[in-house]
């Protein structure tokens, strides 16, 4: 199992990014399967920003993005996107991707990053004027 971020980079404040995560090893389409995003700033704990459980149908943002980022999943690509808007510098963060194959760490009211067994290596966002 592997999974690939990409998509982030240095936008200034009010812009919108992309981020995707490329997944291998195992098929998206599976319906057990829980995908997450997290992030963590500099000297700031891991935070879960965004999930989702095919199966459970639960699809959670947290409250620090709710409105503004938006997880989906490209089944047939086999790819899961985070699409961020009106980014603000406090989203500066490495952003991570992430899956549990037992379709736990994905819950109505919070993601949590220690039931999933599978991450990403990172990718940068810096919001900066």
């Amino acid at each position: 199992v592997q999974l690939v971020e990409s998509g982030g980079g240095l936008v200034q404040p009010g812009e919108s990014l992309r981020l995707s995560c490329a997944a291998s090893g195992f098929s998206l389409d599976l319906d057990y399967y829980a995908i997450g995003w997290f992030r963590q700033a500099p000297g700031k704990k891991r935070e879960g920003i965004a999930c989702n459980n095919k199966m459970s149908k639960i699809t959670w943002h947290a409250d620090s993005v709710k409105g503004r980022f938006t997880i989906s999943r490209d089944n047939a690509k086999n790819v899961v996107y985070l699409r961020m808007d009106s980014l603000r510098p406090e989203d500066t963060a490495v952003y991570y991707c992430a899956t549990s194959d037992s379709g736990y760490g994905c819950y109505e009211h919070t993601s949590r990053s220690d039931e999933y067994d599978y991450w990403g290596q990172g990718t940068q966002v810096t919001v900066s004027s």
